[in-house]
């Protein structure tokens, strides 16, 4: 059964979700729809992304009442700034077509930019009007969210963050606790480089599961949401089934053991 994370701003979100990123918008809004169907109540998206008119689509498409589908998107980098976090958050509201976001993130802090905490002043502004109920960033690291709370009183209520078992961001995942924000893994199955290691196949042996279910339920565990990404059907059923099994005290333990700060995707620290 699917578990909820209270978030600090009051609201929750479904733990288990799936994202959009690749996901061709002409596949997009049956993406939604098969998701939405199989049983999936967050949807994960990004303006970057090029797919919000198919998720908005989607969405449009379902039975599924939209007050149970939580909607995320995110500003992009070139929207940075008061003015144009704003406008960002305008352009995905119609794009998608919605009244409101059920988050809405900074997609990257963009140091070089040093317009993070300014663009999280308007997205604090989106909260208080209502167009936007709960608001968060991703691939923050700590200095960035340190500096936001810092600066405005207002903590994040999630970072999506790349995290894998090749990349565990214990320490991230600590300070996140202590500040309650809820962590959010993106490419949670880290492009499958941990598939075949002895600690993941045992795992599966012993359960019956595939690999990529076992590194799911490893995120699950460590108290993560997360959101894989599939556009197949069977894909989306096989990822959403997590709850029928547990992985032991020791599992957990070999999968942390592969952590070799290993990244997929960009330094926070530089990418703008």
């Amino acid at each position: 059964m699917q578990t909820r994370l209270a978030l600090n701003d009051g609201q929750s979100l479904p733990q288990l979700g799936f994202g959009l990123w690749q996901v061709p918008q002409d596949q997009t809004a049956r993406v939604v729809r098969e998701g939405l169907a199989a049983g999936y109540r967050l949807i994960d998206g990004a303006a970057i992304y090029g797919n919000e008119a198919g998720l908005g689509e989607g969405l449009r498409s379902t039975d599924v009442a939209r007050d149970e589908i939580f909607v995320t998107t995110k500003v992009w980098n070139d929207h940075h700034g008061h003015d144009a976090a704003r406008r960002a958050a305008d352009e995905s509201l119609k794009r998608i077509g919605v009244d409101y976001l059920d988050c809405l993130l900074i997609h990257w802090p963009c140091p070089d930019h040093d317009r993070y905490v300014e663009t999280w002043r308007a997205l604090i502004e989106l909260r208080a009007e209502g167009r936007v109920r709960s608001i968060g960033v991703s691939n923050f690291m700590a200095p960035h969210l340190e500096r936001l709370v810092g600066e405005t009183g207002v903590a994040p209520v999630l970072n999506q963050i790349e995290l894998h078992p090749r990349l565990a961001q214990a320490d991230l995942r600590a300070l996140h606790r202590r500040m309650g924000i809820v962590t959010q893994s993106w490419t949670p199955l880290g492009q499958g480089r941990s598939f075949d290691a002895p600690a993941v196949q045992a795992a599966a042996a012993r359960t019956g599961k595939t690999p990529a279910q076992v590194i799911l339920r490893w995120h699950l565990q460590l108290g993560c949401a997360v959101i894989p990404r599939s556009t197949r059907a069977a894909g989306l059923a096989e990822n959403l089934d997590l709850f029928g099994f547990a992985l032991t005290d020791d599992d957990m333990a070999a999968i942390a053991r592969l952590d070799a700060a290993e990244r997929t995707g960009p330094d926070p620290l530089l990418f703008s």
